[in-house]
């Protein structure tokens, strides 16, 4: 990266799977991260897996207005700036639960993570980004192939997933003036333990449940890695990054 961009990244969900990897993806290329989780232990875990890089474990819950404003305003505190936001933070919600009789409870808990959590961290970040010298700096949204097309009794998830993306495309209609590049990243069975159940066997829309092949998350974090390091000039607006044979394309 030239000497104009900074390396001050923000990854919610960085305890575990796409957010741990691709935090130490970051920490390893030479980026100043602040970690952001539920849980003290796994943070310090990610920051483990990457000795020597400069980190900031800080304790998050992303549908908490104060908790998303205790970590940007730390991020500031200990690194000066923020120049990028993966905003990973997500939950599935529970499986296999037909729509009628998902509990509003557990929907609500979904829509607070995903979209909520979501908003609220690249609402904190883009004011961050607007106010600071140099100004600008990129929001990477991580959304999915359910962004596209939905798994069966998959609802809460992929309704989610859909308004992320207009998420992404306002945020980025609305960053041009201040140098703000926002994009999105939709990843299809990358090999986490959120993942495991689709080695072994995931329902299909025809109603048979098939193990489905899976990619390392490694891709993934280097294609994160990948859009986080152009030059604000540029931006990937989408990517999709799947395990090759996934049933996602056609009839699969």
């Amino acid at each position: 990266m030239t000497d104009r961009q900074s390396k001050i990244a923000v990854v919610t969900g960085a305890g575990s799977g796409i957010g741990r990897a691709v935090a130490v993806e970051l920490l390893r290329a030479g980026w100043s991260v602040a970690l952001a989780g539920r849980r003290a232990e796994p943070l310090a875990e990610t920051a483990a897996s990457a000795p020597g890089g400069a980190s900031l474990a800080v304790r998050t819950d992303v549908s908490r207005p104060e908790d998303v404003e205790a970590l940007f305003t730390a991020t500031v505190e200990r690194f000066g700036r923020v120049d990028l936001l993966f905003n990973n933070a997500g939950t599935f919600g529970p499986g296999g639960v037909p729509v009628e009789e998902l509990p509003y409870e557990a929907w609500r808990h979904v829509v607070d993570t995903n979209l909520n959590g979501a908003f609220l961290c690249a609402q904190a970040a883009y004011r961050r980004m607007k106010e600071q010298a140099p100004q600008g700096g990129r929001i990477i949204n991580n959304g999915s192939v359910s962004a596209h097309a939905p798994r069966p009794h998959s609802v809460a998830y992929t309704a989610t997933k859909h308004a992320l993306t207009g998420l992404t495309k306002s945020l980025s209609l609305d960053g041009r003036p201040y140098g703000i590049a926002v994009g999105q990243i939709d990843i299809g069975n990358a090999a986490t333990d959120m993942t495991a159940r689709m080695r072994t066997g995931a329902l299909q829309a025809n109603g048979e449940t098939t193990p489905e092949p899976v990619m390392d998350v490694a891709d993934v974090a280097r294609t994160v890695r990948h859009m986080a390091e152009l030059p604000l000039e540029a931006n990937v607006q989408f990517a999709t990054v799947l395990a090759t044979a996934m049933p996602y394309i056609g009839r699969g």
